[in-house]
């Protein structure tokens, strides 16, 4: 195809979907679940997937986290986004604790037995996949300056303390909530292995902003490992050859790592 060519087939990708690309992207992960399940692999490392495309064919889940827990047949999962390394050196791994949401929507979404589940989940998994003896989780307050004792807000005591709380008398190392300002950059000098962010951007911006092209998207609570890049389909460079495959390389690598944890050696989760 000409360039011309290429231009107009990703455009109306990206505008409306394609039944049969999609179906042919479902279908592949649906395979791989198969395996995984049958124990025949221990891990999968899925390709972007590109959510329109999913949708016409049949497939109407907000991403592949929510297929991939279907799939499974799991009801709780996380998406952890992990580099272990960034531009600044130091690991930022950052589960965001609602995903594909308006950010309207985010204030009713961040419950107090979310937030308890997604740091419980979040600490299995850096005991048994990051073998991780005791991790160090800190969460991201929703509001600025974790609403400064009420001035902006009063979700942190209201909803995100008591999850601290509970975590904690379960014997997880989890503090905050600590504003969105600084606990990121706390995370990156050592303080913290993890972060608990409440919303995908406020997770996100700070994720790719040190880390694109060496992040990967992990799935919690899922019976076998996943991995996937930490970027979308990237139509408006396809077919120019300037694809950068970094991050599907650290998903490969880390998923082999993460497998080996979890199977190969003994469960630190206590």
């Amino acid at each position: 195809m000409s360039p011309d060519e290429l231009e107009r087939v990703a455009t109306d990708a990206r505008a409306f979907g394609d039944a049969d690309a999609g179906a042919w992207a479902a279908e592949s992960i649906e395979h791989a679940v198969e395996l995984a399940l049958a124990g025949d692999v221990r891990a999968i490392v899925t390709a972007p997937l590109h959510k329109p495309s999913l949708h016409a064919a049949g497939r109407r889940f907000p991403g592949q986290t929510e297929m991939l827990a279907r799939l499974a047949g799991v009801r709780r999962v996380g998406m952890l986004m992990a580099a272990e390394r960034t531009r600044l050196d130091g690991a930022l791994r950052v589960l965001l604790a609602t995903t594909h949401l308006p950010l309207r929507a985010v204030a009713e979404a961040v419950t107090t037995t979310l937030l308890d589940e997604q740091i419980g989940l979040l600490d299995e998994a850096l005991r048994k996949d990051w073998a991780m003896p005791a991790p160090r989780i800190v969460v991201c307050a929703l509001n600025p300056h974790a609403s400064d004792g009420g001035l902006f807000g009063d979700e942190e005591a209201r909803v995100f303390a008591p999850a601290v709380r509970s975590a904690r008398a379960r014997g997880i190392d989890v503090a905050g909530p600590l504003p969105a300002d600084t606990v990121f950059g706390r995370a990156l000098a050592g303080a913290f292995d993890a972060v608990v962010a409440p919303y995908h951007d406020v997770g996100m911006a700070a994720f790719k902003t040190v880390a694109f092209g060496s992040g990967v998207n992990v799935t919690l609570g899922l019976p076998f490992v996943r991995t996937s890049p930490d970027h979308g389909t990237a139509f408006d460079i396809a077919g120019t050859g300037s694809a950068d495959p970094a991050s599907m390389l650290e998903a490969i690598r880390l998923a082999s790592t993460l497998a080996q944890n979890r199977f190969d050696t003994p469960s630190l989760h206590v």
